[in-house]
């Protein structure tokens, strides 16, 4: 039985080629950027650091900050795409730095009672479990004094996307749906977002009608993929940062 990911889900809706390359084709493109990469090392961190504090221990700035360069210096950048020409390799480490002490002072001690990081979720749509959903909570928290989940996400580019935008964002609306299966349909869930580029945490909460229409949305989605027989490209923005884009065939690829 297929599995549906948000990311395989908003890949089909961004470019349906792509699509095809990556989840029935499985081309694999070794090629990153380095904005992905870092990001990938500071989640690592900060997924170090809920577990220690799970643990009982407050890490100190100094110890977070040693973790991250450990995995930073762990990486392979071989591969890495700098989409920015004017910034160096030391540029980006310096970055996760800035970022990583930021949200360090902002929110240190970090007592929000997390529950966990990286928590795997599986969740169908349906009663027959025909839709699958699988995805990743960045870290869960339950709030003591509001009695509410917290699904926390963590956001390392420096784009800011609209308050209307962040609203219609599916990911973490999915996520909730899952909370709310595993834990009660009554259960408040609040979605946070951490811009951690513009040091700032965006908040919002989704209603049962909402989540409800969402969840019919995505099987409709999942209906059109299992579907769709011709899987054409889509020009976009998106494609200057896509790693197919020199074997698509709206640039020449064969």
């Amino acid at each position: 039985m297929e599995i549906y990911s948000y990311s395989k889900l908003s890949t089909f809706e961004q470019c349906p080629l792509k699509y095809k390359f990556r989840y029935i084709d499985k081309i694999i493109i070794p090629e990153k950027t380095i904005e992905s990469l870092l990001g990938k090392i500071i989640h690592k961190a900060l997924e170090w650091l809920y577990l220690e504090v799970k643990n009982g221990v407050i890490p100190s700035l100094d110890d977070v900050l040693l973790f991250y360069t450990k995995k930073w210096q762990e990486e392979d950048f071989s591969n890495g795409i700098i989409m920015n020409g004017n910034l160096t390799l030391s540029d980006y480490y310096n970055r996760g730095i800035q970022l990583l002490t930021n949200y360090y002072f902002k929110h240190k001690p970090f007592d929000d009672n997390t529950l966990d990081v990286e928590k795997e979720i599986i969740v169908s749509l349906d009663e027959f479990k025909n839709y699958l959903i699988r995805g990743f909570i960045d870290r869960l928290a339950y709030n003591l004094k509001t009695c509410e989940y917290e699904i926390h996400d963590y956001k390392t580019s420096n784009f800011l996307p609209s308050r209307e935008k962040i609203s219609n964002d599916k990911q973490l609306a999915l996520y909730s749906f899952a909370i709310k299966k595993m834990f009660g349909e009554n259960k408040g869930v609040l979605l946070v977002w951490h811009y951690l580029a513009h040091n700032l945490k965006i908040s919002l909460k989704k209603t049962n009608d909402e989540i409800y229409k969402l969840k019919e949305e995505t099987i409709d989605l999942i209906k059109k993929i299992k579907s769709t027989k011709n899987f054409s490209p889509c020009v976009s923005r998106f494609c200057n940062w896509c790693e197919y884009k020199k074997i698509c065939p709206a640039f020449g690829g064969n």
